[in-house]
């Protein structure tokens, strides 16, 4: 036999054939219940293997994770891909819970009702998208949209979902369009967390091909670039069992504090919590910790300027897109928590003098906005 490596052709066109059976089976719907599948097919290899072999206890074993593997597979494809199942109620709203522990409750939702929303419901969410598109409440002078579609999208892993919310921002790069596109949208997704809604953030699990068919006359190519796209709807029980291990695990992990707000520009010693003028804060830290991230990447940096009325907003790597929407999830969450606590502030951008990190080295943090605060 000839192995591929020793024709580069032959390996590039076996790379090509897997990724584009690795698209399909993403853009159809059927790539989260692939691990599923192949559990089945596995432990259906070794009950033929162990039959043969002649290892009757063994094979007791295997056939019982084989029934259960093989009934968790029929489960899913029916209530989930196939949509047989039970209505399930629409959530109430929050109304009780303070900003912080909303923040805090809200998690990204990977399988949706098939319900439309109702028209109350959609009446309120585009209120509020009225509201933080307008361009008194956005830092930059760049217009931005969220413009909403009411049919199924491919995304992944997102099942069920067929309402959702596209921001788009001008095709010309500008970072600050970025910035209020990732405050903006935060703030919908923390209004709709508060009407009892579910909310998932996709980035790079959008396919932006379809949107654009979908969106028809309201995306000029020449003029407009989709930075992401956020389901929305009522969140169902019902989720690939693949997909709910994974995201189980992923949704857990946050970087602890220390990693994540400084008290020097170098990024060498954590903030002093627990010591004022800092402690006030305390409860924002927490909620930017537990922002949206695309990969749960968490590419924020904050320094804490000695006196604690200002902090810098530093965007992790190099990333133009997906780092500074992160940022401005975390501008959102920050404002929120600082006018919950009653903290009067703004933000602001710094002069070019004013900035200890200037520029990007070795894909390192870059500055990108400050939140100034008075004194207590």
């Amino acid at each position: 036999p000839v192995a591929c490596s020793e024709f580069p052709s032959l390996r590039v066109m076996a790379e090509s054939l897997a990724w584009r059976i690795k698209v399909y089976l993403q853009w159809s719907g059927w790539l989260q219940y692939v691990p599923n599948m192949m559990l089945v097919l596995l432990l259906g290899f070794f009950i033929l293997l162990f039959k043969w072999l002649h290892f009757p206890n063994t094979l007791l074993v295997f056939d019982a994770l084989f029934a259960v593997a093989l009934f968790t597979l029929c489960f899913d494809l029916i209530t989930v891909k196939l949509n047989c199942r039970p209505e399930e109620a629409i959530p109430p709203r929050r109304d009780h819970l303070d900003e912080f522990d909303l923040m805090l409750s809200r998690k990204s939702c990977r399988s949706f009702q098939w319900r439309d929303l109702t028209p109350k419901h959609r009446g309120e969410i585009f209120d509020v998208v009225k509201v933080w598109t307008d361009p008194k409440k956005l830092l930059g002078s760049k217009p931005i949209r969220l413009e909403y579609i009411r049919e199924p999208l491919r995304v992944w892993p997102v099942v069920g979902c067929h309402e959702f919310l596209v921001a788009i921002a001008p095709k010309e790069y500008d970072r600050t369009a970025i910035l209020d596109v990732g405050r903006s949208l935060q703030k919908v997704v923390l209004h709709a967390t508060r009407m009892g809604l579910a909310t998932c953030w996709i980035g790079p699990g959008a396919d932006h091909k379809s949107i654009v068919t979908k969106m028809g006359s309201r995306f000029d190519e020449a003029k407009d670039h989709i930075i992401c796209v956020c389901a929305i709807g009522y969140p169902s029980w019902y989720i690939p069992t693949a997909i709910s291990l994974i995201v189980g695990r992923v949704q857990r992990f946050r970087y602890p504090l220390q990693q994540l707000f400084y008290a020097d520009a170098k990024f060498k010693n954590p903030l002093p919590f627990e010591e004022p003028p800092f402690k006030r804060f305390e409860r924002c830290y927490e909620v930017c910790r537990w922002s949206p991230s695309s990969f749960n990447a968490q590419p924020v940096r904050v320094v804490g300027q000695p006196a604690g009325r200002r902090f810098d907003f530093y965007g992790a790597n190099s990333s133009k897109y997906y780092t500074p929407v992160a940022v401005g999830i975390w501008m959102s969450n920050w404002e929120t928590g600082c006018e919950a606590l009653n903290i009067k502030g703004s933000f602001k951008f710094l002069e070019a003098n004013e900035i200890e990190v200037k520029a990007m080295e070795n894909d390192g943090p870059a500055y990108d906005v400050s939140s100034e605060s008075p004194n207590e």
